[in-house]
């Protein structure tokens, strides 16, 4: 098993290029499942959850051509069913339901797995079937799910949820009649997914919004599409030049999807200054302490919370991070505190004093995103950090160690 090693103290500098959105690009591979025909897919990223996909469609019937492009090709789908042993590991793999029943009129999908940041109960994408007309029973650990042909309605979500926003609009793509979604997920991903399927033929309206209507057509034809650039990548590589106090160009993303995030960076002290294809990040002498509350899109994203707690652990006050998405999402504090941090906890808040220094330390992560927090606190502490399941970043970051390598940080990979 490979760990992640850091000599912390580089100053960042440079230039990094952004991938393509894990969580835009797993929809997106997903809608291929309501096409016949090869349909073709740019700037797909190079991670663990696309290949869980892949494999995941495969096993479907599903022909895939990766390379510079992904090809895929869902004409021949020989079975409906997601297994256990490919869902366990990635939640998103729920995304073939709505696509299946709509399109084969069955599916038989593992309730999935994931990284154990909250329940995110699948309760809310079951509701919605119901609504379009889909018998949906739970057995053994197994969603099944049957239809004849869906049938539009208008469906309130009780919370935003992202994937089963996905989901839904994905099903009701082929549905008779017209579908409202109300209180819809308003994330560039979902944004990205409805591009996508219009492109495909589907007519869709509202995306982006809270209210989101599809007119349910016959058929959809395969499409050529890219997948946007990754912002909780880019937010990463922003927060960790704003930790070292470096300088560094983020090309290839997309600063209007990152308001939240530049505002808060500004605030603690940070220059952020649009360029071409993407922003520069100048870090500030000081870290100034800011609070941070996560909400669902545009709102500071849950996705950055840990990254921010930790340049937050090395900010010049007190900072209160509230955590209102997710009700598991402090993990990554009890590592952050073998590192020094001075971190308390009071039920969905996270009290965080600044300290001058971190001290490496060996860390273990426990979800993407704290892997991710880990890192950008090594990069700043003194000493040696070496973390450990290192498999939690190769699920959403490409290559992670070798494009910080590049900025002038001191990491590397080494077999545990």
């Amino acid at each position: 098993m490979d760990k992640i090693v850091i000599a912390g103290g580089q100053r960042l500098c440079g230039e990094v290029a952004i991938s393509g959105a894990k969580n835009a690009a797993l929809p997106i591979l997903a809608s291929s499942l309501l096409t016949e025909g090869w349909n073709t897919y740019r700037n797909i990223p190079s991670l663990m959850d696309i290949k869980t996909i892949g494999k995941l469609l495969a096993n479907l019937g599903v022909e895939i051509e990766e390379g510079e492009t992904f090809r895929v090709n869902a004409s021949n789908i020989r079975k409906c069913e997601a297994p256990y042993d490919l869902v366990k590991t990635m939640r998103a793999s729920i995304l073939v339901l709505g696509p299946l029943v709509a399109r084969m009129g069955k599916a038989r999908v593992s309730l999935p797995g994931g990284c154990a940041i909250g329940a995110r109960p699948v309760n809310l994408h079951i509701k919605a079937l119901k609504e379009l007309g889909a018998e949906v029973d739970l057995k053994d650990g197994y969603i099944e799910a049957r239809a004849r042909r869906l049938k539009g309605a208008t469906i309130f979500f009780d919370i935003s949820t992202v994937t089963g926003t996905e989901n839904i609009l994905m099903a009701a793509c082929l549905a008779d009649g017209t579908t409202i979604l109300k209180n819809a997920a308003k994330e560039p991903e979902v944004v990205n997914l409805a591009q996508v399927l219009g492109a495909m033929g589907a007519r869709i309206s509202g995306a982006g919004t809270d209210v989101i209507r599809i007119d349910g057509v016959e058929r959809l034809r395969p499409v050529e599409a890219e997948v946007i650039p990754d912002r909780i990548e880019a937010g990463t590589f922003m927060i960790a030049t704003a930790m070292t106090g470096g300088d560094v160009r983020i090309t290839g993303c997309l600063p209007q999807h990152l308001d939240a995030l530049i505002a808060k960076l500004q605030e603690a002290g940070s220059e952020i200054t649009p360029i071409g294809g993407g922003v520069r990040v100048a870090g500030g002498s000081k870290i100034r302490s800011v609070d941070i509350k996560t909400l669902p899109y545009p709102g500071f994203p849950t996705d950055l919370q840990a990254q921010m707690m930790a340049m937050m652990t090395i900010g010049g006050g007190l900072s209160v991070i509230t955590e209102t998405v997710f009700e598991n999402r402090f993990m990554h504090t009890s590592e952050l505190m073998r590192m020094g941090a001075d971190i308390r906890i009071r039920g969905s808040r996270a009290i965080v004093k600044g300290i001058p220094v971190l001290r490496g330390a060996r860390v273990m992560a426990t979800d993407l995103r704290a892997s991710a927090s880990l890192i950008l606190a090594g990069l700043v502490a003194e000493g040696r950090t070496e973390l450990s399941r290192v498999y939690h970043i190769d699920r959403g970051y490409q290559e992670i160690e070798k494009k910080f390598s590049a900025l002038g940080a001191d990491i590397r990979r080494e077999k545990a």
